[in-house]
């Protein structure tokens, strides 16, 4: 019977250790909080590319602020609230902005958490840049914005505070270095490759961009009081800047429907958008033209028919609204030597809201990606996948940008050297960037090179005429044109070189002078005397109305038009 009983016993410690086994093997599987196909950790790999994608839709067009603010800077026009300076506080690609910055940031300190966690430093590095450099462009918009308790909605922080603008930018400062030591380290058994979007995982472009984005900045805040002299001056020492196109910090487009890297984004709400909303500036085609009073005059720039496509050949009559037989284009604003047709900044004209989508000039193969302009006019509806290919890049900050900021720098005594020679390095550069991008295009058009011919030659040698026999004031307000038309469809640091410059001169409606020069040569009102609402130039922008009503420490509404960003003096 012991024998029997000692089996039993050993059957039954065998069944219990059985089932304590069978347990214990398939505690994974019964644990259902955990996803094995969807971790809740992201890799920094999927992180990065994610936060890269997010940031390039800041300041881009189509739902963000890219049209918006081309319209303050009088580089487009618009039917919308932002004519006459109108913007409002619900303006909702402000909001996709706004909402656009605080995702990334949530991901990036996700990213810098983990990537300090692993070692992995240059992950690390690329993120803090990032970080920089939406936060500056932040306040350039906003002012006082969350920060420091931003992305802290895991440690109990409901309502972040909105932080100082100052105290945002030498924070920023501090980070950029931060920054270039991480990348530097070159630490980590990870690093970026194809997921880093912009620079394919190269440190030393992303320093470069580093030191760049700095110098754009300390140009920014030269006339503030605390100007950070001993700053600069080490940043001028380490003399790491970008070197060429190569370097310019850009989000690249393809002629694609990926999520990831689609068309342009102008192109696709203009040449691929059922209502027409970019509307070329008749101020800035005029500059271009040379027939400006003011600047530039007799002096046509070559780059005009690489920015605007105008649908109609020279002299067409406009097919959609015109009046045969009394000649009438019912065009609020129509250059007949060219066929540029567009609308007026606060206009109130008769003509202005008419429908004319086979007359309206586009946004050209530079800026958008779109079609050259070979004189040959054709409607972009007709025109099908002749009308340009979509592949243009969201230019942010380039090499022509930065010695456009150099010039502006010698000029007012901040570096040593000759600006009217970095001013002509600068144009060339502007010319080259449009050739690269035309090369990258894809387009089936032929188009000419720029780079080298002679208009060009001769454009650029006239303008440095009028900049070397200019007074201080002018020589100033030359650069920050120039810097202008370079930068056509990247508008964010002209709208903030215009508050802190006074330049470029902008179209002023309400002048009592005449403020558009050139004379269409037909019996037609040409509505020079229309009346717009007196609404001021607006210095900041209103912040998102849903964050003030949501967070329990957002100040009281800003008035835009007083509410100055702390460099505009």
């Amino acid at each position: 019977m012991k024998l029997i009983n000692d089996i039993k016993n050993n059957k039954a410690i065998l069944v219990l250790l059985t089932i304590t086994a069978l347990f214990s093997s398939c505690s994974d599987y019964l644990d259902v909080d955990k996803d094995t196909d969807d971790p809740t950790i992201a890799p920094l790999n999927y992180l990065l590319t994610n936060i890269e994608t997010t940031v390039a839709t800041v300041g881009d067009f189509n739902n963000n602020s890219g049209g918006l603010i081309s319209t303050y800077t009088h580089q487009m026009t618009s039917r919308e609230e932002e004519d006459q300076y109108g913007l409002q506080v619900g303006n909702i690609n402000m909001t996709n902005d706004w909402d656009a910055i605080y995702l990334a940031l949530n991901d990036i300190e996700t990213l810098i958490k983990q990537g300090t966690a692993s070692g992995d430093l240059v992950y690390v590095g690329i993120a803090q840049m990032q970080k920089a450099y939406i936060m500056s462009y932040a306040v350039d918009l906003w002012g006082d914005v969350p920060y420091s308790e931003a992305s802290k909605l895991t440690s109990g922080v409901l309502a972040p505070k909105f932080d100082n603008q100052k105290e945002i930018y030498a924070s920023v400062f501090a980070l950029i270095e931060t920054a270039k030591a991480n990348l530097a380290s070159n630490a980590g058994t990870k690093k970026p490759t194809t997921d880093d979007i912009f620079y394919g995982g190269n440190t030393g472009k992303w320093i470069r961009f580093a030191n760049t984005f700095k110098l754009k900045l300390y140009n920014q805040t030269r006339l503030t009081s605390d100007f950070d002299q001993n700053g600069f001056n080490a940043l001028i020492a380490e003399n790491n800047f970008f070197t060429s196109n190569a370097d310019d910090f850009q989000f690249a487009r393809f002629n694609s429907i990926s999520p990831t890297n689609e068309r342009n984004k102008l192109f696709i709400e203009s040449y691929e958008s059922t209502q027409f909303g970019s509307y070329q500036s008749p101020w800035f085609y005029e500059i271009l033209r040379g027939v400006n009073p003011n600047i530039h005059t007799g002096n046509p720039d070559p780059r005009i028919r690489y920015y605007f496509y105008n649908q109609l050949k020279p002299n067409q009559f406009p097919p959609d609204q015109g009046n045969t037989t009394t000649g009438n284009p019912n065009a609020d604003y129509w250059d007949k030597s060219t066929g540029f047709f567009s609308i007026r900044f606060g206009s109130t004209g008769p003509d202005r809201d008419k429908s004319a989508e086979n007359s309206y000039t586009y946004p050209g193969i530079f800026t958008s990606g779109g079609r050259y302009d070979d004189g040959q006019g054709g409607s972009v509806a007709t025109l099908a996948t002749k009308s340009g290919t979509g592949i243009a890049p969201h230019r942010i900050l380039t090499y022509d940008e930065f010695l456009y900021i150099q010039a502006e720098l010698i000029q007012v005594g901040k570096l040593p050297g000759s600006a009217s020679t970095k001013l002509r390095e600068a144009i060339t550069k502007s010319f080259e960037k449009v050739d690269q991008v035309v090369l990258n295009n894809k387009s089936t058009q032929t188009v000419p090179v720029l780079t080298g011919s002679t208009a060009v030659t001769n454009f650029i040698n006239k303008i440095i005429t009028e900049f070397t026999s200019a007074s201080t004031d002018k020589q100033l307000e030359i650069i920050m044109t120039q810097k202008w038309v370079g930068t056509f469809g990247d508008p964010m640091d002209q709208y903030t070189d215009y508050r802190r410059t006074g330049y470029p001169i902008l179209a002023n409606p309400l002048s009592t002078t005449k403020e558009y020069q050139l004379n269409n040569g037909d019996a037609f009102p040409l509505n020079d005397s229309q009346t717009i609402q007196n609404n001021p130039f607006q210095l900041s922008i209103y912040w998102p109305q849903n964050e003030l009503n949501t967070n329990a420490n957002a100040p009281a509404q800003k008035v835009p038009s007083t509410y100055k960003i702390f460099w505009d003096n």
